[in-house]
C-alpha cells in the first residue's frame, strides 16, 4: 500500500507554466480534493473510495485562469518577468499539485519530452492518459457552505453520487493499490505545501513553483521592492528546504536467538491490546543500522545486532519513508520501557500465539482512524484475539507476516558464542 506509483510524473515539464495550463485544462484530468489533509470519497457498494473530479468540477476552487505562470498583474507573465524564480509560478490562490499522468501505454511513449512543447496545447493533445492534480480546500477564502454548496454542483453529486471527507487514516481500509499510490503522494505533496508558508531562509512570504513542486520566496520576484532587505540565502544555490521532503524512519522486528519469538510494542497512544513493530525516526548522525539499535534500547531496553533490510514503505502522515529491518535479540534479557516511555508495554511473542492472531478473522483488522479509542472495543468478547497486530497494508503488518510465515528465516545461534563480540 501506498508504494508503486503508476503516474508519469513528467518532471522535466514541471517548470513550463504553458504545459501546465494546458493540462490542467485537458477534459481529461481529473482532481484529488482534500480538506485539511482528509480526502474527498464516495460510496461503493458500502465502501468509500477516492473521489476524482473534473477540471470543469473544482472550478470554484482553483480560481481563475491562469493557474501557472502567473505575472505580477492578472495574466501570464511577461517576459521580463520569465526568470529561474517564477518557473511555474502560482502566487495567487491555494497551491496545486501535477502528481503525474496515468498513462495508456506501457511504454511510456506518450510522455513527451520538453523540447516537443512549443506549442503546449497541440503537445498535450498527443499525450495519452489522464493527468492527475490535487489540492486542499481548508486555506480557501470559502465558508464551509460555499464549499459544500460547490460540491453539490459537480457531474458525481449531479448523478446521484454522495460525496464526503473521510479521515485520511481509514483510506487504507478500502483502497486499491493504484489509489493508494496516487494517494500517497497527494497527501504528502498537499501536506507539504500546505504547511510551509513563510521561506525559512528569510521569513518573508512564499509561494509554489513548478506545479507544486517547489517554493519560491517572494522576495526573489522579479517586481517585488527589497529595499533596505538583505537578499535571500534561498536565490543562490541549491536548499533543501525549497524542495519536498520525505522523513526517513525506521521500523523493525528483533528475533530472538532461537528465530521463534519477536519482539511487539504496544505504545502509548494506542489504547487495547495492540501491538506492532517498534519504530523511530532516524536522527543527524546515523545511518539505518544506527537508528534500529539506538531505538530498540530506547523503547525497549533491548540490545540489537545483525541489522538487515526488508523493504519499504511511503507513510503519508504526513510525509515518512518506512523503512523496514530486522535484527537480532536476546530475549533472555530483561525488556523495559522505562527509558524514553513511549510504549506502555513490550513483551516477546511466540510464532505459534502470533500466527494464531493472523489466522483470526480480525486479529489484523483494527481501524487506525479509531485506535485511540479502541480500549472499549477489544477484548470485550471471548471470540476476540488475545491481542491484535498492523494489516499487510501497513509494512509493520508485512514484516509480522513475512516473518511469522517463515518467508525469512532466522537461524537459532548460541547466546555463550556471542560474547565479546556485541
Amino acid at each position: 500500500m501506498f508504494a508503486g506509483s503508476p503516474l508519469n510524473r513528467l518532471s522535466w515539464l514541471r517548470t513550463s507554466h504553458s504545459f501546465l495550463n494546458s493540462i490542467i485544462a485537458s477534459p481529461k484530468s481529473r482532481w484529488l480534493l482534500f480538506k485539511s489533509g482528509n480526502p474527498l470519497t464516495s460510496k461503493s457498494e458500502g465502501k468509500s473510495i477516492l473521489a476524482y473530479l473534473s477540471t470543469k468540477d473544482v472550478g470554484p476552487f482553483i480560481g481563475e485562469a491562469p493557474h501557472f505562470g502567473q505575472g505580477k498583474e492578472s495574466g501570464l507573465l511577461t517576459s521580463e518577468e520569465q526568470i529561474t524564480a517564477t518557473e511555474g509560478v502560482r502566487h495567487r490562490g491555494s497551491p496545486i499539485v501535477f502528481l503525474g499522468l496515468h498513462e495508456n501505454t506501457s511504454s511510456g511513449s506518450g510522455a513527451l519530452p520538453s523540447s516537443d512543447f512549443i506549442n503546449a496545447d497541440k503537445a498535450v493533445s498527443k499525450l495519452e492518459g489522464v493527468p492527475y492534480f490535487a489540492m486542499d480546500v481548508a486555506d480557501l477564502e470559502m465558508e464551509d457552505s460555499a464549499i459544500e454548496t460547490a460540491l453539490k454542483e459537480t457531474d458525481a453529486t449531479k448523478a446521484g453520487t454522495t460525496l464526503t471527507w473521510l479521515d485520511a487514516r481509514s483510506v487504507m481500509t478500502n483502497a486499491n493499490l493504484f489509489d493508494g499510490a496516487i494517494f500517497a503522494e497527494a497527501r504528502s505533496m498537499i501536506d507539504w505545501n500546505t504547511r510551509n508558508k513563510f521561506c525559512p531562509g528569510c521569513g518573508s512570504r512564499q509561494h509554489s513553483l513548478w506545479g507544486g513542486w517547489k517554493f519560491g520566496c517572494s522576495t526573489l520576484m522579479p517586481w517585488s521592492d527589497n529595499t533596505g532587505r538583505k537578499p535571500c540565502p534561498s536565490g543562490k544555490g541549491l536548499h533543501n528546504f525549497t524542495h519536498p521532503r520525505s522523513d526517513p524512519v525506521v521500523i523493525m522486528l528483533a528475533v530472538d536467538e532461537t528465530g521463534e519469538k519477536i519482539l511487539l510494542g504496544q505504545n502509548n497512544r494506542f489504547k487495547g491490546q495492540f501491538y506492532s513493530a517498534l519504530a523511530g525516526f532516524i536522527e543527524p548522525g546515523e545511518t539505518f543500522e544506527d537508528a534500529v539499535k539506538r531505538e530498540m534500547w530506547e523503547e525497549a531496553g533491548v540490545k540489537a545486532w545483525d541489522v538487515q533490510y526488508h523493504s519499504g514503505q511511503p507513510w503519508p502522515f504526513p510525509a515518512s519513508l518506512m523503512c523496514g529491518f530486522y535484527a537480532r535479540a536476546d530475549s533472555t534479557q530483561p525488556v523495559r520501557v522505562d527509558l524514553d516511555n513511549e510504549l506502555s508495554d513490550a513483551r516477546w511473542f511466540t510464532r505459534e500465539e502470533v500466527m494464531s492472531v493472523l489466522n483470526h478473522a480480525t486479529g489484523s483488522y483494527l481501524d487506525l482512524a479509531k485506535l485511540a479509542e479502541a480500549s472499549s472495543q477489544l477484548n470485550k468478547d471471548a471470540s476476540d484475539p488475545p491481542f491484535r497486530v498492523p494489516p499487510t497494508t501497513a509494512i509493520a503488518g508485512v514484516l509480522i507476516k513475512d516473518w511469522a510465515e517463515g518467508k525469512v528465516q532466522f537461524p537459532p545461534f548460541a547466546l555463550n558464542s556471542l560474547k565479546g563480540n556485541l
